[in-house]
């Protein structure tokens, strides 16, 4: 993809919030990504242009038949006074995951990236530099075709959006409490809970609610087919160790791939530690527990990074994890991660992209 980006000057910048308030979302910068598809023309007319409302059919489709992804990703402010990306080749590859499953076109990865690039740079003072703080970064498509046949739409819009945020948990290590759903499920084999889908979020929400009411900070989802299997929390993919060894379980077709996910096996494995990939049931969880041997829980996810987990319920049963404290692999995990993410640690996978400045 060779076309330019068109840069629409804001007539006024908005005033910044205050670092020490960011929480996670709340807050938008001056500008946005935005580029439009249609079957006649491809993707086309990329521009970046000031942050504000959009206006859309009330046919449009997206509103009715649900076609919408989207990905998630960081900039990060180092020491130097650089920024940059971690993994973001990942984000690329799974936002077209996305759009096979969902029956949307394409998008040329590298093109996406040089927009990100450009939009970072323009919004270069956006970037937080406090402890556990970055500029969070949001690409998503929906169909905006108008129309109420039932079939893949023909025109799209994407748009990528940026936020200024702090830890999503706010007290970021502060170990968070999980509820395991018994009733509703989140993903089913054959589905789309192996891709980011504004869809499965919604489903997610009834069990949250519920959750939330009494005291959890997320849910752990079990598998659809047996209620059994664990696959994962919420906003991120769920590590146990168990008497020295960390366990995930094996991606099967409806666990999101998660880039943490990915980054802290292959951390682990780089440091000698014992980290495999498999089914394991919940049942062999709190069995772990019972022998003594479960010794930490932690998830791990782009908006969270490395979140221990401090009590699980399952079945009407609480165990309480590693005395409700961070766990010596979770903390070295999250150091590790972060460190690499924001230039103060070597990163032996080069897994982090320069923000270099870009003309707009």
């Amino acid at each position: 993809m060779t076309q330019e980006i068109t840069f629409i000057q804001r007539e006024q910048l908005k005033a910044k919030p205050d670092p020490a308030s960011l929480g996670f979302g709340k807050y938008f910068t001056d500008y946005m990504f935005v580029m439009d598809y249609h079957t006649d023309h491809g993707w086309h007319d990329a521009r970046i242009v000031p942050y504000g409302p959009l206006t859309l059919d009330p046919s449009s489709m997206v509103f009715h038949y649900g076609q919408a992804i989207f990905e998630g990703m960081k900039a990060y402010k180092t020491p130097d006074g650089e920024v940059q990306l971690f993994r973001p080749d990942k984000n690329m590859k799974r936002l077209n995951d996305s759009c096979e499953r969902l029956c949307i076109p394409q998008v040329d990865g590298e093109f996406l990236l040089k927009a990100i690039k450009q939009l970072v740079t323009v919004e270069k003072d956006w970037v937080p530099e406090g402890a556990g703080q970055s500029l969070y970064i949001r690409p998503f498509i929906y169909a905006s075709e108008a129309g109420l046949g039932v079939h893949p739409a023909h025109q799209y819009t994407l748009l990528v959006i940026t936020s200024p945020s702090g830890a999503y948990y706010g007290d970021q290590l502060n170990p968070v409490n999980i509820y395991v759903e018994e009733h509703y499920v989140r993903a089913v084999l054959g589905g789309v809970g192996h891709v980011k889908t504004s869809g499965n979020y919604a489903a997610s929400l009834k069990a949250q609610e519920k959750a939330e009411a009494n005291g959890y900070a997320q849910i752990l989802w079990l598998d659809a087919k047996e209620n059994k299997y664990v696959e994962e929390v919420g906003s991120m993919n769920i590590f146990f160790k168990i008497n020295g060894e960390v366990v995930t379980p094996k991606l099967n077709g409806s666990i999101l791939p998660g880039v943490t996910r990915d980054s802290v096996i292959q951390i682990l494995k780089h440091w000698g530690e014992p980290v495999r990939e498999e089914r394991i049931s919940i049942e062999e969880v709190f069995a772990a527990y019972e022998r003594g041997e479960l010794e930490e829980v932690f998830g791990a996810g782009t908006a969270a990074v490395i979140s221990p987990v401090g009590e699980l319920t399952w079945n009407g049963k609480t165990i309480i994890i590693n005395d409700r404290k961070i766990g010596q692999t979770s903390q070295r995990l999250y150091d590790g991660i972060t460190g690499i993410q924001l230039g103060k640690l070597e990163d032996p996978f080069n897994w982090t992209v320069k923000v270099s400045a870009v003309e707009v």
